[in-house]
């Protein structure tokens, strides 16, 4: 019985490792460092250029050339698919980043 059990434990725990790892907002950050390559400005590839020192920390690949003033570029860009949502969805975006940045940081100890 007590074997069974463990077998049982061990099949779920190598499952789980299995599952592919992602991170919160990773697909953004994604997106945004393959825009930001491209050379598209969009909101993604803003959010990425918000985040740059920090992400380039981490390892993400970016060009040495960023839009500047991101954060209001960013915030012009939202304002401008609906000024009534632009500062909640800014402040959204930016939890996002911030979420990617901190687990990371955690996977890479």
């Amino acid at each position: 019985m007590m074997l069974e059990s463990c077998l049982r434990a061990h099949k779920s725990v190598t499952r789980i490792m299995s599952m592919s790892m992602t991170l919160p907002g990773e697909k953004l950050i994604e997106s945004g460092a393959e825009d930001l390559r491209d050379g598209r400005e969009t909101i993604a590839a803003l959010v990425v250029a918000v985040g740059a020192p920090r992400l380039r920390r981490l390892g993400v690949k970016l060009p040495d050339k960023l839009p500047d003033n991101p954060e209001h570029r960013l915030y012009a860009l939202l304002a401008k698919e609906g000024s009534d949502s632009a500062h909640s969805r800014y402040n959204a975006l930016i939890r996002r980043l911030v979420s990617y940045e901190r687990a990371a940081e955690c996977v890479s100890k």
